[in-house]
């Protein structure tokens, strides 16, 4: 009799764990099917948001979804399309307010100058073309500085400082580059490609445009494969010629590359500091103008990949 109730008492316990773990998997599989974001919900979003201003409540409401799914959503697509953006008003209070907003790409500027600058950056095809120091000038002097330094190909000076700069972005790193020389280079002893690897890891999305041809390829592939090895699409690369090497990190930063070359042939670059909000802001939205109509890169890489003898 003891023996019966002994199995018995097993019996109930086992049916309890398996339905435990399968209530377990099926919740767990219902938080990754609300995490998910469609086509559908991404333009019932914007639509929403390109009216006027609404509060992750009210995006919560319309879309009928708690407040931390709307949260995530609308800083998904701030992330990977750049259409909207969010702001949060007295942070670290009870009565913190967070707002999305339309990210107007189309008219990026703001006064007379910026559309001077931008008509002068949509026709710049290399960094010949165009001087950083034009948007440096406008800035205020104490939301800016410069320095000028020798550098090596492959090595960032402790005073650039790059790796501290990328290690502190929150949400989203954007770069404007050539042929992505920066993937090999070191500071110190630190990898710059292991600091991507670093943010991509903590979910910080990566956006680069660059030149992709037979120059920069291996480099492109290097960056990429961070993607393959974490499983999943953290860094973007597309194709495109334009005048700036820079990097911005979140909406907080933002550092240009200048070559200047010396008398005696001596390879010096000039590194502009920027971290005023509203042209930090000006310079993502010149990003995202020129990101959303250009090639994706791994699509480039097969055509050029077609020409006979490139594999």
């Amino acid at each position: 009799m003891i023996y019966i109730s002994v199995v018995y008492i097993l019996i109930i316990f086992s049916q309890k764990s398996v339905s435990v773990l399968y209530f377990r998997k099926f919740y767990k599989k219902l938080a990754i099917n609300e995490g998910m974001l469609d086509s559908k919900t991404i333009k019932k979003i914007s639509e929403f948001v390109y009216i006027k201003p609404r509060t992750i409540q009210e995006i919560a409401f319309h879309i009928n979804k708690n407040w931390r799914t709307a949260d995530t959503y609308v800083e998904k697509i701030s992330k990977e399309q750049g259409i909207i953006a969010s702001r949060t008003f007295r942070g670290g209070t009870r009565g913190a307010l967070k707002i999305a907003y339309w990210n107007n790409v189309e008219k990026i500027h703001s006064s007379e100058f910026q559309e001077r600058l931008f008509k002068r950056i949509e026709i710049a095809r290399d960094k010949k073309d165009f001087s950083p120091f034009d948007i440096y000038q406008y800035v205020d002097e104490s939301k800016r500085s410069a320095f000028l330094e020798e550098q090596k190909e492959d090595t960032i000076t402790a005073k650039q400082d790059l790796v501290n700069a990328l290690r502190s972005a929150e949400s989203q790193v954007l770069i404007f580059s050539g042929n992505l020389s920066w993937v090999n280079a070191i500071q110190g002893k630190m990898k710059i490609i292991d600091v991507f690897e670093e943010l991509a890891e903590n979910n910080v999305s990566i956006k680069i445009l660059c030149n992709v041809d037979l120059d920069s390829m291996k480099n492109i592939q290097k960056m990429l494969q961070i993607n393959y090895k974490l499983k999943k699409e953290m860094i973007e690369i597309r194709h495109a010629e334009q005048p700036f090497r820079a990097f911005i990190v979140d909406n907080k930063w933002a550092r240009f590359k200048e070559r200047k070359i010396s008398g005696k042939d001596k390879l010096n670059h000039i590194f502009y500091d920027i971290i005023d909000e509203e042209w930090v802001e000006w310079i993502q939205k010149v990003f995202w103008n020129i990101f959303r109509t250009s090639i994706k890169a791994d699509k480039r890489v097969k055509d050029i990949e077609t020409i006979e003898r490139i594999k």
